[in-house]
């Protein structure tokens, strides 16, 4: 037998969930001399199966935004167990980054392009002193705030609006529009938002008080079809202003009419925010293990 007429292995599609403590990164995307999530996952990859793919996030994370279940993809070569890339991945990647799931997947899947929705989590501590070990994950706003007050406001943005008052100015947005071309024999799950439009879908949008063993903290958890740059901290900000009665909630309908940044609050703190989870189809071409 001519075992080098053999084929080479077939790359299979991997679809990673990880969580990060963004602190001391400079968010998801890769920077050149920085430290950032998308970089030591390669890196990682690279020492692990000597494959130096670049994982594609479901969405890029600011630097120190936080996630509890980002979701990344890519190709690989290497015929590598799951469990076995699992274990080795996280023996090599700082303690910050944990995976806790490996999956090879339909060769359709995409971390982003075939994502239908997801949630995000931002985290107040209302109190006077912030506990310490608490400071690195939440906003810690010492001001009185209501809590209706809070909750009315957030209902206003469920629904699909124009959210451009509350969309930061994104200087790599030419570089995370998806490509005119896809991969041969691949199809998107849905067509994602247009990034160059500023409307988007909000399916649940709520406050809640939520105690923890540490403190008793202010939790606002969005789920939406996509979100802009600065969005969910946007959001925040505004919201902040209504709770603590500087702002009615009865005028984001205008902020919102206005399709302006100036005309919304400020941007809360990174620190406070956390990708929650991402949603994909039921289409079993797409998201089925092989």
């Amino acid at each position: 037998m001519n075992h080098l007429s053999q084929s080479a292995p077939q790359p299979q599609t991997w679809k990673l969930t990880l969580a990060y403590d963004g602190t001391d990164f400079q968010g998801w995307q890769v920077q050149p001399g920085l430290p950032t999530i998308q970089g030591e996952l390669q890196a990682a990859l690279a020492r692990v199966t000597g494959e130096s793919p670049l994982p594609q996030g479901s969405g890029r994370t600011d630097a120190g935004v936080h996630a509890l279940a980002q979701v990344a993809s890519f190709s690989l070569c290497a015929p590598i167990p799951a469990e076995n890339l699992l274990r080795a991945l996280n023996r090599t990647l700082p303690a910050s980054i944990r995976i806790s799931c490996a999956k090879v997947m339909p060769s359709a899947f995409h971390a982003r392009h075939s994502a239908i929705a997801k949630t995000y989590e931002y985290r107040i501590f209302p109190g006077a002193l912030c506990p310490p070990f608490l400071a690195r994950y939440v906003y810690a706003f010492p001001l009185p705030l209501n809590l209706d007050l809070l909750q009315a406001s957030a209902r206003l943005f469920e629904g699909q609006h124009d959210f451009r008052s509350f969309a930061a100015s994104d200087p790599d947005l030419e570089h995370r529009k998806p490509s005119s071309q896809n991969p041969a024999g691949t199809q998107q799950a849905i067509s994602p938002p247009n990034l160059e439009s500023t409307v988007r879908t909000i399916f649940s949008s709520a406050w809640e008080s939520r105690k923890t063993d540490a403190a008793e903290l202010l939790v606002y958890r969005v789920r939406g079809d996509g979100f802009l740059h600065h969005m969910v901290r946007n959001l925040v900000g505004t919201m902040l202003d209504a709770g603590r009665g500087s702002l009615a909630p009865g005028e984001i309908a205008g902020i919102l009419a206005a399709r302006r940044r100036s005309a919304a609050g400020p941007t809360a703190p990174a620190r406070g925010l956390f990708l929650h989870s991402v949603d994909y189809s039921a289409d079993r071409s797409i998201l089925v293990d092989r």
